[in-house]
């Protein structure tokens, strides 16, 4: 028995496709959200499905809230602009008919990044496509603790892939690409340690331009690669010119 865990926040836009592809393997759905104005409450109504309130604080801790009320031990975990596609579905029908009996295993779903709809080489700091851990009993992994790029983790876990596409439909709109770099870098800056430096921030920035949009070919894709490769160059510079902005205030909040 598989509890799919869904963490919601006006996700409309994608919310039909993400719950019909994961109805084909759940047996259980819990949804957290965390404050929807938008028709995503109406839209998981429309599938019958009841959901739980919980007030953000980091992703982390929203998964982990949701895998608490799941009834099953084995779960699986989504974000709302996350689809999977049928070679993964029935690659995790299968597994649940073998009744996933070693715990010990823990299972990365292979996401393809896609910005403005299309699909993307990275999204600085991720290359695409990245393999999360998203499959596993929750009694050996939980998300671990860190405010920004979280992950789940356990001891003596073997991670291992599953086949198929995950698409990760992610900044859909210009306004959405530069209010989520304003949002990402404030939270670095809020809870990691980024030295205080303009320089650093140049410098940065320029190994990010190599790195991030001409190496890895950003280049190719046009218009979708130049919005990737300057979010790449400006997150690389803006964490080190909050830090050094910020540096005799208190930090605050996103």
């Amino acid at each position: 028995m598989l509890s799919v865990c869904l963490l919601t926040y006006n996700s409309e836009r994608l919310l039909k496709d993400v719950i019909k592809s994961l109805l084909l393997i759940a047996d259980e759905f819990i949804v957290v959200d965390s404050g929807s104005t938008d028709n995503t409450l109406s839209i998981l109504q429309e599938f019958g499905i009841n959901y739980h309130y919980h007030p953000y604080a980091t992703h982390a801790r929203q998964m982990n809230h949701a895998i608490s009320l799941a009834k099953n031990d084995w779960v699986l975990c989504m974000d709302s602009d996350e689809v999977l596609d049928e070679e993964v579905i029935f690659a995790i029908n299968q597994l649940k008919a073998e009744s996933l009996n070693n715990d010990s295993i823990a299972w990365r779903i292979p996401r393809y990044w896609y910005v403005l709809g299309k699909p993307v080489r990275a999204i600085y700091p991720v290359s695409s496509p990245d393999f999360p851990v998203r499959l596993f009993n929750r009694n050996r992994v939980r998300f671990n603790n860190q405010p920004v790029d979280d992950s789940a983790e356990g001891e003596n876990i073997e991670k291992r892939r599953l086949p198929g596409h995950v698409r990760h439909d992610t900044f859909y709109s210009l306004h959405e690409v530069f209010s989520k770099l304003n949002i990402y870098t404030s939270r670095v800056v809020k809870y990691k340690k980024i030295r205080p430096s303009l320089g650093r921030g140049i410098l940065s920035a320029i190994g990010a331009l190599f790195k991030w949009y001409l190496i890895n070919g950003s280049w190719k894709e046009g218009k979708i690669g130049l919005v990737t490769g300057i979010y790449a160059i400006s997150y690389s510079f803006l964490k080190y010119f909050k830090s050094w902005f910020y540096v005799d205030k208190k930090k605050t909040d996103p």
